[in-house]
C-alpha cells in the first residue's frame, strides 16, 4: 500500500497542477460531531484564498480562515492572515498536498474531496479586493490597504465572502458570504452565511456597480438598510 501511494504522489509531481487550475470556488458537504450536515467552501484567487464551513440548512456561520497562498507543483503552501477558531495560527504557515482535476480537489491523505463550482466565471468582479474608501457627503473618504486592520472581499465567478481582520492583533471581526451575480451594472449578492446575525441569511441585496480606473465603486443599501458607497482596491 505503501509503495501505491509512493507511485501515486510522483505520477501526480510528474504531471504538476497549474496555478490557475486551481482559480475558483470549491464545496463540500460533511457532518459535524453532532450529525448536522455542514457545508465548506473554499473560494481561490490569484494569491488569495478563504475557506469558510457553516450549516447546510440554516446556514449557520461556523468558522473561516485565509490569507496568501502559492503552488509549487502538487504542495500547497498557505500563509494564515486570519483565523475565527484559532487566532494564534495567524502568521504561520502550513503546507499540504493536493490532488486537482476538472472537476475535483482533493487534499491528499485526507477525507477532503471539494466539488467545484466554478472555474473563476462569469461574474466580473474574480479576484481578492480591499476596502479602500468610501464616499460621504459627496466626498471620497480613502483609506490607508497596507495597514494591518483590513476588509478584504474575495470573490471566484458565483461566490462571495467579505472578511474583516487585523493581522497585526490577530483579531477576527466578522464575515459573511454567499452568491453572486454581475449583471447590467447591478452587483447582487444572496447571503448564505454572516457570522454577525443568522437573520440576515437568505436575503438579498442589489447595489450598483461600476469599475472605475481599476477600482471597485459599490453604492446601494447595507444588510441593515443603510446608505452606503464604498470603493474597493484589486489586492496585489
Amino acid at each position: 500500500m505503501k509503495k501505491i501511494s509512493i507511485f501515486l504522489m510522483c505520477i501526480l509531481c510528474s504531471l504538476g497542477i497549474k496555478a490557475q487550475d486551481i482559480v475558483g470556488a470549491w464545496e463540500r458537504y460533511h457532518l459535524s460531531e453532532n450529525g448536522d450536515k455542514l457545508k465548506s467552501v473554499v473560494i481561490f484567487s490569484e494569491g488569495y484564498q478563504v475557506i469558510t464551513t457553516y450549516d447546510a440548512s440554516t446556514g449557520k456561520f461556523i468558522s473561516t480562515n485565509g490569507g496568501t497562498w502559492k503552488l509549487t507543483n502538487t504542495t500547497m503552501t498557505e500563509k494564515v492572515e486570519f483565523d475565527s477558531v484559532t487566532p494564534e495560527r495567524v502568521g504561520s504557515e502550513v503546507s499540504f498536498e493536493v490532488a486537482i482535476s476538472e472537476t475535483m480537489m482533493e487534499i491528499v491523505g485526507s477525507d477532503m474531496k471539494f466539488k467545484r463550482i466554478d472555474d473563476g466565471a462569469p461574474g466580473k468582479l474574480q479576484g481578492a479586493w480591499l476596502m479602500s474608501g468610501r464616499k460621504r457627503d459627496g466626498n471620497i473618504q480613502s483609506r490607508d490597504t497596507s495597514r494591518p486592520r483590513k476588509t478584504m472581499k474575495i470573490l471566484s465567478g458565483t461566490r462571495f465572502q467579505w472578511i474583516a481582520y487585523n493581522t497585526e492583533t490577530k483579531q477576527f471581526m466578522g464575515t459573511g458570504g454567499g452568491t453572486y451575480t454581475t449583471i447590467d451594472g447591478k452587483y447582487t449578492e444572496s447571503i448564505k452565511f454572516f457570522s454577525r446575525d443568522d437573520s440576515r441569511v437568505g436575503a438579498d441585496l442589489t447595489f450598483d456597480y461600476e469599475l472605475i480606473n481599476g477600482a471597485w465603486h459599490h453604492s446601494g443599501l447595507s444588510s441593515k438598510g443603510q446608505p452606503i458607497y464604498e470603493i474597493w482596491s484589486v489586492r496585489k
